[in-house]
């Protein structure tokens, strides 16, 4: 694994964008890897490191999260920044087309940009995300995004983990641990906090959650999509799973038993599902 960032430009100027990769970096397959709302980069790590056996694997922070800047103006934590952001990666990776693993926020930054026209999104997978998100979904999100907790120690972190993201699924200990040692940083007075900005939190702060329909977006891509759902999912409906598959680019859907929202993706059978489709579609479709 490297850890590597490039400048990109928004609004309020300059900003540093952090992202590790993993594999060959002359490898001309790209695998693009894009975290939750709240998460980083290092969620992918053990995917990252199977997948590189085939893969050039680049796990980006988004802005405001994990290595990467924070943001000055608060109010350009936004979709349309962070598509941006993404498309200059694209382009430092000095590759054409690439294929897209989004969880959450990751995999919504990816449909918006495989529904536009000339996209170098090549193959999309959807970890637990869809083009209609109940506000119920939201209001629940709401209750811990942008918060900004403060931990006496390692142990206090994982708590908070364990408890905030169970969604997750079954994680072993040393998975558990993985999330916390790479969820906080350290607060500058002894104690650790999460590693992110609470600015981002802030249009859940508003208290005032709409349903959220991006079919429009989801009928205009055209690229093989894979979509992942927990069963227990409350942001990716089974009914919204269904109909992934009969419109747009009809997806194929498989669910993660015992997971909502989001499957971590750290285990052998989830990582096994993902590298199966990308290597069944690379045969395919070339």
């Amino acid at each position: 694994m490297e850890s590597r960032s490039l400048v990109a430009l928004g609004a309020g100027g300059f900003h540093r964008i952090a992202y590790t990769e993993w594999g060959a970096p002359d490898n001309p397959r790209v695998l693009v890897c894009v975290h939750g709302l709240t998460r980083n980069s290092r969620d992918f790590d053990e995917i990252a490191r199977a997948l590189s056996r085939h893969y050039r694997v680049v796990c980006p922070d988004v802005v405001g999260r994990g290595a990467s800047d924070r943001l000055a103006d608060k109010t350009h934590y936004s979709y349309p920044q962070y598509c941006a952001d993404m498309a200059a990666l694209i382009a430092r990776l000095g590759v054409a087309e690439v294929d897209w693993l989004g969880t959450s926020m990751g995999g919504l930054i990816g449909m918006l940009l495989a529904a536009r026209a000339n996209a170098p999104v090549r193959r999309l997978i959807l970890n637990d995300v869809g083009p209609f998100i109940p506000r119920a979904a939201l209001a629940r999100l709401g209750t811990y995004v942008g918060k900004d907790p403060r931990f006496a120690d390692a142990r206090e972190a994982e708590a908070y983990f364990r408890r905030v993201m169970a969604p997750f699924g079954a994680l072993t200990d040393a998975q558990w641990r993985h999330v916390a040692t790479h969820g906080v940083e350290p607060d500058g007075e002894g104690r650790w906090r999460l590693r992110y900005d609470p600015a981002i939190g802030e249009p859940f702060r508003a208290g005032v959650f709409q349903d959220v329909d991006l079919w429009s977006m989801w009928d205009a891509i055209r690229c093989p999509t894979f979509v992942i759902r927990g069963a227990e999912s409350d942001l990716l409906m089974p009914a919204t799973a269904e109909e992934m598959m009969r419109r747009g680019p009809r997806a194929t859907v498989r669910e993660i038993p015992g997971a909502g929202h989001a499957p971590a993706l750290m285990n052998e059978a989830e990582i096994a599902m993902v590298e199966t489709w990308l290597m069944e579609e690379g045969t395919r479709h070339g």
